[in-house]
């Protein structure tokens, strides 16, 4: 008889070990490698999937003899879902979304494919919930039913030997976690399962040319379980996010292969299920009627396009020894950098001061174009100053005290000036030729200039 093989793996990592030990030195976390038994060394999973005309070749070919033809891309009905993805969902692509439950994952794809069924056959496979579930909800959000094929089934094997006969264009599986795959001996779950699972899958969508959207679940801390293989080895992997509490949900791409990486695309959760937001900054500029210190507009560059957002900042005389710093949807570390350059480079000491900042709307930013807001908005709470509603701002901040510009600095003006901002301070090497009309645009190489031309 063939002897089976086993392997050590740790469950939050997915690192691999040749025998077992208390400790993983990838993760430096405890008692979280189990063995894993990989079936027959005779066995083999290669399976040869028939049918698909536009299955590559073996040959050996030159880069310039490559058809460059274009696939056409599928509308998945939702704009902005479409520009999350680069363009729309590319046929015998693997894609991943992942997001807290209850963030509207499986919403969003029923939705989807409830339009797509209409034009084109599509395949809907629910693992986690029952097929009567899926038609509640379908029901309750008035979708067209009557054409998308449902499945409920965890088998990978068998759902590929079934998607063999439907022949859709797109397939939904939800989700990856509780697939399961039958020469695996480890449970649901598992690393090995849901690595061997997801490649079984990828594959199958690339030989078929047929679109599969897998379903992830998150960690505590908001990373896609399971082994980081699993984002390796799909197309494009995509966060679904958004609180419990708040009505608005945001799509971000974190890897693409057919588009732009970082792309955001903004839903509002409704009783007819999500609704696509096609103006964001409208709803992160809802300002109170009366203007407050420590509040400044600033436009940030998401994929392919500006989004204004309001900075909000509360600077507070500490009753501790160590001063809080807290910062919600910006990096806690550059906010500790930038008060060091404000005490250095602009005169003012704040180590005695609480100092909280806040991104309205639960916008998560990344790019250094915000430094220069946070830096004046700091100010404006501190002096208790109030600055004008019309005004916007941004531009690195660099630990010299110097502003240095940041991408698309024309294309960020324009924006603001749709919004009715009427004065900008920026970098002055994003300074335009010619400004947008009806705006008045300061320039500035050092902190100091900016906080002169507060």
């Amino acid at each position: 008889m063939a002897k089976n093989k086993t392997a050590y793996v740790c469950n939050e990592c997915g690192q691999d070990f040749p025998r077992w030990q208390g400790q993983c030195s990838a993760c430096q976390e405890w008692n979280t490698i189990t063995e894993v038994r990989l079936g027959s060394s005779s066995a083999t999973r290669t399976h040869q999937f028939s049918g698909y005309a536009g299955q590559a070749t073996n040959e050996v070919q030159t880069l310039d003899k490559i058809d460059l033809a274009e696939m056409p891309r599928i509308n998945s009905s939702f704009t902005e879902f479409d520009r999350v993805l680069g363009g729309g969902i590319v046929p015998g692509s693997a894609i991943l979304i992942g997001g807290h439950p209850g963030a509207g994952k499986s919403t969003l794809l029923l939705q989807t494919l409830c339009q797509l069924s209409l034009n084109m056959p599509t395949f809907y496979i629910t693992g986690e919930e029952s097929l009567q579930q899926v038609a509640m909800r379908a029901h309750r959000l008035a979708l067209p039913t009557q054409k998308l094929r449902m499945l409920s089934e965890t088998s990978v094997e068998t759902i590929c030997d079934i998607a063999l006969k439907e022949q859709p264009k797109v397939m939904v599986i939800d989700s990856i976690q509780v697939m399961h795959m039958a020469d695996i001996q480890s449970s649901p779950g598992s690393v090995s399962q849901v690595r061997e699972s997801a490649s079984y899958l990828t594959r199958f969508a690339k030989q078929q040319g047929i679109a599969v959207i897998m379903v992830g679940h998150v960690t505590k801390d908001g990373s896609l379980a399971g082994p980081k293989v699993l984002e390796h080895c799909i197309d494009c992997s995509v966060m679904f996010e958004g609180d419990s509490d708040s009505r608005y949900r945001t799509l971000r791409s974190h890897k693409n292969r057919f588009g732009a990486i970082n792309e955001l695309g903004v839903f509002a959760m409704t009783e007819r299920g999500l609704k696509e937001v096609a103006n964001p900054s409208a709803i992160f500029l809802s300002r109170g009627d009366e203007a407050s210190s420590g509040s400044v507009v600033m436009v940030v560059w998401e994929g392919t396009r500006p989004l204004l957002v309001e900075l909000q900042v509360l600077v507070d005389n500490s009753a501790m020894a160590n001063p809080r710093r807290v910062a919600v949807g910006l990096d806690s570390n550059r906010l500790a950098m930038l008060l060091a350059v404000m005490h250095r480079h602009g005169g003012l000491q704040m180590s005695d001061q609480d100092v909280f900042v806040n991104i309205v709307g639960g916008v998560k930013v990344s790019e250094t174009s915000a430094d220069l807001t946070l830096l004046l908005a700091m100010v404006s709470s501190f002096r208790g100053d109030i600055l004008s509603p019309d005004l916007v701002v941004f531009g690195e901040v660099g630990l010299s005290g110097e502003i240095r510009p940041v991408p698309n600095g024309q294309e960020r003006l324009v924006e603001a000036a749709k919004h009715g901002f009427k004065r900008a301070i920026v970098p002055k090497a994003n300074m335009p030729k010619v400004p947008p009309k009806g705006m008045e645009v300061v320039g500035v190489t050092k902190l100091s200039q900016a906080l002169e031309a507060l």
